[in-house]
């Protein structure tokens, strides 16, 4: 394997959003979230949260994601921040900037922005979006 880092083991899905659903607004996740459906709005995991975001196939996020770890095989329309390891999928589609620490790219993959490679010290100077904040309320389940 490059650089001798293993790939992030599978994780456990904690949240399935499905094909006819679509959210409008922030999501904030803990755990292992696999999409099939839509979110308009940004996505980002609970501080100190080793997630992974699954986008399947026919998924579409409209908004900034920031994530340990992404898989994505679906569209993302905005920028995409991942501290660990990113895997894009053969019908991947990125319109906006990657920040990535590790990457792995498939043929037919598309990124319509630039590549940025962010070291992990680096990353973690990063404020989510450029400065913009998913607010969680004090109703808010821990992970």
């Amino acid at each position: 394997m490059l650089g001798g880092k293993k790939k992030p083991k599978a994780t456990k899905v904690n949240t399935l959003i499905g094909q006819d659903t679509e959210i409008n607004g922030g999501l904030v996740f803990c755990g292992g979230l696999h999409l099939d459906g839509v979110i308009k709005g940004d996505v980002a995991v609970k501080e100190d949260d080793m997630a992974t975001l699954t986008v399947g196939e026919a998924a579409l996020i409209e908004g900034d994601v920031s994530v340990p770890h992404l898989i994505l095989d679906g569209k993302i329309i905005g920028d995409v921040h991942v501290s660990e390891t990113v895997e894009l999928a053969p019908h991947a589609i990125v319109t906006g900037n990657i920040y990535y620490n590790r990457i792995e790219m498939a043929m037919g993959a598309e990124v319509n922005g630039q590549l940025i490679h962010v070291s992990e010290a680096e990353q973690e100077k990063l404020t989510f979006s450029e400065g913009k904040e998913l607010i969680l309320d004090e109703n808010s389940k821990e992970c």
